[in-house]
């Protein structure tokens, strides 16, 4: 973008010594990296937006693409009677399908005999 070699940096470097004066020099500094920061901020993002915008246009063409490809497609080999069925749509399936199974019958339900309580084990003397 810039091209600036040493030479011509060394030349900068003197003159804001010269004008600015080295006491100043830390705070101008500071203000044009600040800047510099900023501009560089928004260059990203105009170059961000600028990229997804680029980006959906040939997402766009891309599906125009297919869409006339599938139409040809269609049109040179069409569906006939003996092909199956094509399954609905996905969101098609799922309102179609069955609701969760429904229990009908009341499960039996046997009470466990209670069990003593466990005794702790006798320890053999070895």
């Amino acid at each position: 973008m810039f091209d600036i070699f040493s030479p011509e940096l060394l030349v900068i470097a003197v003159v804001a010594v010269v004008v600015i004066g080295p006491k100043d020099l830390p705070k101008a500094m500071r203000v044009m990296g600040y800047w510099v920061g900023k501009a560089r901020g928004t260059m990203r993002q105009f170059r961000a937006g600028f990229d997804a915008m680029v980006r959906e246009a040939e997402l766009a063409e891309m599906e125009k693409k297919w869409a006339e490809e599938n139409k040809r497609i269609m049109e040179a080999h069409p569906p006939s009677e003996a092909d199956p069925p094509a399954l609905p749509p996905p969101a098609a399936q799922e309102a179609d399908a069955d609701p969760a199974p429904v229990m009908t019958e009341k499960p039996a339900v046997h009470d466990e005999p209670e069990l003593p309580l466990a005794q702790e084990p006798e320890t053999r003397a070895s």
